[in-house]
């Protein structure tokens, strides 16, 4: 392996640890049946809130209530998803890494 290759490694995992510092970093935002259900994730999927509109609590329905809290979800995270394919494959200029999105 000559000296230039081993560069470019270098390069590109301080790129990624860049693009990964800035993913934890970010906080996207989800929503669900016009903003009464909000989820805010990180980059990492983490979730970081979850906000419901009283409108929706009806204890004797519950039902409706985790059906709706698992579609802002699921729908926040492929937002996450795709938000941090594009950061990834900016930071390896297109590059196929197994194991990164």
């Amino acid at each position: 392996m000559n000296l230039d290759m081993i560069r470019q490694a270098q390069q590109l995992k301080s790129k990624l640890d860049h693009a990964q510092k800035e993913l934890k970093k970010m906080q996207i935002e989800g929503d669900y049946n016009k903003g009464a259900i909000k989820i805010v994730m990180n980059g990492e999927q983490k979730v970081i809130s979850v906000k419901i509109d009283t409108n929706l609590v009806d204890v004797n329905n519950t039902k409706q209530l985790e059906q709706s809290i698992t579609r802002a979800m699921n729908e926040t995270q492929e937002k996450v998803i795709k938000i941090a394919a594009q950061s990834l494959k900016e930071a390896t200029g297109g590059l196929k890494i197994p194991g990164l999105f």
